[in-house]
């Protein structure tokens, strides 16, 4: 049985964005290249929306 949400939850395909951060595997946190958090950045979180990251959906059924 196919969960109804995963009609409408996949990806159509890769997206050409490249996000302004990365993921920092000590701090467990998406960063800005100058080191701070990129939660920090408020015109960062208009444009993007989210800093989702996928540390842990390969391990948590419920990230």
């Amino acid at each position: 049985m196919r969960p109804f949400t995963l009609n409408y939850a996949l990806p159509t395909g890769q997206s050409a964005a490249v996000p302004p951060y990365h993921f920092d595997v000590s701090l467990q946190l998406n960063v800005l290249p100058d080191g701070r958090p990129a939660v920090s950045d408020r015109a960062l979180l208009m444009a993007m929306g989210t800093t989702t990251s996928t540390a842990g959906s390969q391990t948590h059924f419920d990230d």
